[in-house]
């Protein structure tokens, strides 16, 4: 560890961008490693051999935020698209649009309601909800009304999650807008769109703007190097994205996570469902939903990205549960968890050289304009910081 000023643990969004600002901005000298063969944590992309469509390994990553300085930094090291995500889901073998728009109400109900007309339906379907719900059902009915609920998320969630609605955060289905007109764009931030040469040349771009400053070391098991980890308890400045609990060897015990498995299928076809992702919210189909990843890049097809337009790449999405040793992939967050993270950030409270951040660090479900805004303030307010009272 000679000549190191700062080890990264993990070279996902978080990672990258902490150690992207120390070279940048401060000038030191930085490792990045990852147990990983590749950078960019879950939001990697890589290009499909057979077919030339990108395809995003550990699911769809769309990139949206409404935050300026998160956009004009991102647009540092690429030029992104104008894509705007839509998402539709099959129920009862009928296709709707979601997120619950005034098109699904209608097309639902097999009416024609004015958006007040719909206020005042949902409304009286949820007139028993609590006013502060207590569990994801209730916020459930409280947002969308008994029958949407049951159609759209209960099953859904039951796939996604393999826990009742009723032992779930309310935070959960807060995600979901709902909208009293024909809007069906999924997000409604301000700034929206894909990596034009994708995430993958994204993340190797911030990493190679750091010139001979940054070093990356992949196929890296930070507890199984003995080295890395005597530069930490050395008192030398650690960024660690990896999950929290491991860091402090499971000492007040695991915490609970959702995984995702992906069955890829090259098929012989030029389209297979005509959108980027279909959901399925009911439970005769065991997988949560198929993202087909050609839709997010047309305007690929006519500039030579695409090997051969006459196939498509679909992964069908199955929810799991998470065991250690898997992919963590979702909080779950239950009472229980969340007594056991105040106890690990208790103790991170004794690591002053330690930051612990991204969505394992801190435990909690990011979007990527998120993690990287969470990164860019830590680089302000903790790390710039630290160097200062270690340089005086």
């Amino acid at each position: 560890m000679k000549n190191v000023d700062m080890l990264v643990v993990g070279a996902g969004i978080f990672g990258l961008t902490i150690a992207e600002r120390v070279a940048n901005e401060l000038g030191k000298k930085i490792l990045v490693i990852d147990k990983r063969n590749h950078i960019g944590g879950n939001s990697y992309s890589e290009i499909d051999t057979e077919t030339g469509i990108e395809c995003h390994k550990y699911g769809a990553h769309i990139f949206h935020t409404s935050n300026t300085i998160v956009w004009e930094y991102v647009n540092r090291f690429s030029k992104f698209t104008n894509y705007q995500h839509r998402v539709y889901s099959v129920h009862n073998n009928e296709v709707f649009s979601l997120p619950i728009n005034l098109g699904t109400i209608n097309q639902f109900f097999r009416a024609n309601f004015t958006p007040d007309e719909a206020k005042k339906l949902i409304a009286n379907q949820a007139k028993d909800a609590p006013e502060v719900p207590k569990n994801l059902k209730e916020q459930g009915i409280k947002l969308i009304g008994q029958s949407l609920f049951e159609a759209f998320v209960m099953n859904y969630t039951a796939k996604q999650w393999q826990t009742s609605a009723e032992e779930l955060s309310p935070d959960i289905i807060k995600r979901l807008p709902v909208r009293y007109n024909y809007n069906n764009r999924y997000f409604s931030d301000v700034y929206e769109g894909l990596p034009k040469n994708g995430y993958g040349r994204l993340f190797k771009t911030m990493l190679d703007s750091g010139g001979e400053k940054i070093t990356l070391r992949l196929g890296t098991d930070y507890f199984n190097d003995n080295e890395l980890r005597e530069f930490t308890s050395g008192g030398g400045l650690t960024i660690f994205t990896g999950p929290i609990d491991q860091f402090f060897d499971y000492k007040y015990g695991e915490l609970s996570w959702r995984s995702v498995m992906f069955k890829k299928e090259t098929l012989p076809i030029h389209d297979f469902q005509g959108c980027p992702v279909m959901n399925y919210a009911d439970l005769e189909q065991p997988f949560t939903r198929i993202i087909e990843f050609k839709h997010f890049h047309p305007e690929r097809t006519s500039n030579g990205y695409s090997k051969d337009s006459r196939k498509t790449v679909i992964y069908k999405e199955f929810s799991k549960e998470w065991k250690k040793g898997e992919e963590p992939y979702y909080p779950v967050g239950t009472r229980d968890d969340q007594e056991k993270l105040k106890k690990y950030q208790q103790l991170a409270k004794q690591y002053p050289n330690v930051v612990f951040g991204g969505r394992l660090g801190e435990y909690a479900y990011y979007d990527m304009d998120v993690t990287f805004l969470s990164a860019l303030t830590m680089f302000k307010n903790i790390v710039t910081d630290w160097y200062k009272k270690h340089e005086n």
